[in-house]
């Protein structure tokens, strides 16, 4: 039987609860330094989604449900994200991620543990990369040039099955999936379906050093700076995939090879919104139904329920955005526990 060498997946993503107080605070928990933090604000509906990183540092936040450009709150007791520590985060008292009296929900992931380096290996040089090549995540930031045919280096040293990209301007998120292919893309921060795109990938794959654009001002702008999420799939630890919906209640099992701590899915083949569940906001039991939406700051829905196993999940609603008959879905997904880790510990449902 084939088992993942990462026998801790809590080491490389990990979900925090915490209650906001507009009060400059350190958040705990996480269990190592987190070079990824996306927040949300789980019962408002004001608050977008706000994502930090390591490679453009504390202080600078992005919106996932939104086109806007970054943003700049700095690291004083006001701002969001201040810091990354060695057991999570520090905030200040931005609505954003720290609203008094808000249940908040962080995603933590770890790369490289810092800014990273240069990473060279493409015809663009990333103004930094930081990469882990265990767990299979890079994060980069880049300036795009124009031209057709570029390429950028993400240093996971294996192809990436995942994609996510963000001007620092004003434009959308655009989304690679390996499922999808290089002629198609997809809008985090919307609800569209998946479309034909030749401007994004250039019809050219990822490889296991680089990815491909077009010219297009959403990914490679002449002087426009990115921010870039790249996911090479790790048996027992991540899983980029689809699915194909069954319209039932009593609806598909998708085998992930692992008990799953969060999934993001959307509909590729009609509307629907980008899907995030994790293990922490319904805590006991294997039905989880508290839903919320990347690509939308609405409050935490408690419907449209899945099953968290110990090697995957299952859908239990016919909902159109999770399970419309015939529909084809996509998503990622990442690790609690592997179904049979290095030493041979088998998972179990929760």
């Amino acid at each position: 039987m084939a088992y993942s060498s990462i026998t801790n997946p809590r080491n490389f993503m990990n979900t925090v609860l915490y209650t906001g107080n507009a009060t400059a605070r350190s958040i705990t928990g996480v269990g190592f330094q987190p070079d990824w933090v996306w927040i949300k604000p789980r019962d408002n509906g004001l608050w977008s989604h706000n994502l930090t990183d390591a490679v453009r540092g504390p202080g600078y936040g992005i919106f996932a449900d939104l086109t806007s450009a970054q943003y700049n709150y700095g690291t004083g007791t006001s701002g969001s994200v201040r810091t990354f520590d060695s057991d999570g985060f520090s905030i200040g008292s931005a609505t954003q991620v720290n609203n008094n009296s808000s249940n908040i929900v962080a995603w933590n992931w770890k790369a490289g543990g810092g800014q990273g380096s240069s990473n060279t290996d493409g015809s663009i040089n990333t103004t930094y990369t930081s990469v882990n090549t265990t767990s299979g995540l890079s994060i980069s930031q880049y300036e795009g040039n124009s031209t057709t045919g570029a390429t950028v280096g993400h240093g996971l040293g294996a192809t990436p099955k995942m994609i996510m990209i963000k001007s620092l301007g004003s434009e959308n998120w655009e989304v690679y999936n390996e499922n999808l292919g290089n002629t198609k893309g997809m809008y985090l921060n919307g609800t569209d379906a998946a479309f034909s795109t030749s401007a994004r990938w250039n019809n050219t794959s990822p490889t296991n050093s680089v990815w491909t654009m077009g010219n297009t001002s959403a990914v490679n702008g002449s002087g426009v700076n990115y921010i870039a999420y790249c996911f090479a799939e790790k048996q027992g630890y991540s899983k980029f995939g689809s699915y194909i919906g069954n319209g039932n209640s009593n609806g598909p099992f998708i085998n992930l090879g692992f008990k799953p701590a969060f999934i993001m899915a959307k509909k590729s083949s009609d509307t629907g919104g980008w899907q995030l569940r994790d293990n922490k906001r319904t805590p006991t039991g294997n039905l989880t139904n508290n839903l919320m939406y990347a690509n939308a700051t609405s409050v935490e829905q408690t419907t449209d329920g899945v099953d968290f196993l110990s090697n995957g999940w299952k859908l239990r609603n016919s909902a159109g955005d999770s399970n419309a008959s015939g529909a084809t879905y996509i998503y990622m997904a990442f690790a609690e526990e592997p179904f049979v880790a290095s030493n041979f510990n088998v998972a179990t449902a929760r």
